[in-house]
């Protein structure tokens, strides 16, 4: 495969991470939390504030969207990824001692590198399970003709 199809296939694979973490945040509801409600319309009256000459009501709804899913992509991670690892010694005990062959220290001199280690075990466990919950088809054919664009 080219460069522009494997380029164009990772940006892809992380978009679609991005939405299936958005997909997850609003199931869990945290899309109706007051403090994510007020955050969006803060964000929101400071477009309204800011409103330059020329710019549309669709890119203004673009950007709002892109920020309410960022913001909701954030808070889902921080809860499912960050918080877990930051919080949980004996899951980050039992990851060292499970991965311990490839940490040549004691866990205190390396505890960052570990923590790093197991927020990624983390996701990559928790994207898994929604691919599995969400089923998302890539047409290949499709994406092979956009790469030679």
């Amino acid at each position: 495969m080219s460069t522009a199809y494997d380029t164009l296939q990772t940006y892809l694979n992380l978009y679609i991470n991005f939405k299936l973490k958005v997909l997850d945040a609003r199931d869990m509801g945290l899309d109706k939390s007051a403090s994510y409600q007020e955050e969006i319309k803060t964000y929101e009256d400071a477009l309204n504030a800011h409103k330059k000459v020329g710019v549309s009501n669709k890119d203004r709804d673009f950007l709002l969207n892109e920020y309410r899913e960022g913001v909701l992509m954030f808070n889902v991670s921080e809860q499912k990824i960050w918080s877990r690892a930051q919080e949980d010694e004996q899951a980050i005990n039992d990851f060292y001692n499970k991965n311990q062959k490839n940490y040549s220290k004691p866990l205190n001199e390396v505890r960052g590198e570990v923590i790093a280690d197991y927020q990624q075990n983390l996701e990559e466990n928790w994207l898994k399970s929604l691919k599995q919950k969400y089923q998302v088809r890539i047409n290949e054919n499709e994406l092979k003709k956009l790469a030679r664009l």
